[in-house]
């Protein structure tokens, strides 16, 4: 609905799709990005509404993206939003639950779980420039971490921040954000 918005391509339900959504979907869509302030009654793409046509993630992180940027925490939003794209990279198998909940342990955050998957990309990051591909590996095997999923996290990252960067022209905030400001962008995402 909002890329269509987005590129004048009229009323999603008149569009001769060979296979028409459901017009409860829509309703639904519609319902959502309203409440996301992307569209307004009239169905009309707003400021938000275009800011979110450019950003390649579902519209509600999307909007915590967009008041990342107006609340000076973009870093960290564009980091957790990444996260919250795909499966946790956390594992967790059965046999070994109690190792990984103490592995993981280390990245606990006092206040958020948010902030604890922020502290598991830095804790990534560190060890990226001083460790081989293969002990990397290893460090994430040791630490019950998705190698893969991590990758996939900083592909997310990157893609993000490419449009952040370019096509928004947004800078990301240089000195650390506080915890209020950071859920206060996440808020804006779940309840719009």
């Amino acid at each position: 609905i909002l890329q269509m918005r987005s590129l004048g391509l009229g009323d999603i339900e008149q569009f001769p799709f060979l296979e028409p959504p459901e017009e409860r979907l829509i309703r639904d869509g519609v319902k959502t990005l309203q409440e996301l302030h992307a569209l307004d009654s009239q169905l009309n793409l707003t400021v938000i509404g275009k800011k979110l046509a450019k950003l390649p993630v579902d519209p509600r992180l999307g909007r915590m993206l967009v008041a990342a940027a107006d609340g000076n925490c973009l870093t960290e939003v564009s980091v957790i939003v990444a996260a919250l794209s795909l499966q946790d990279p956390r594992e967790r198998p059965m046999d070994y639950a109690q190792a990984a909940d103490q592995a993981h342990a280390r990245f606990k955050h006092e206040q958020s779980d948010f902030l604890a998957l922020y502290n598991l990309w830095n804790a990534f990051q560190e060890q990226k420039p001083h460790l081989t591909n293969s002990k990397l590996r290893g460090w994430c095997r040791d630490n019950f971490l998705s190698y893969i999923r991590l990758r996939e996290w900083e592909d997310i990252h990157h893609q993000i921040n490419q449009v952040i960067k370019g096509e928004l022209s947004w800078r990301p905030n240089q000195a650390p954000a506080q915890y209020a400001e950071i859920h206060k962008a996440l808020l804006a995402g779940l309840l719009g």
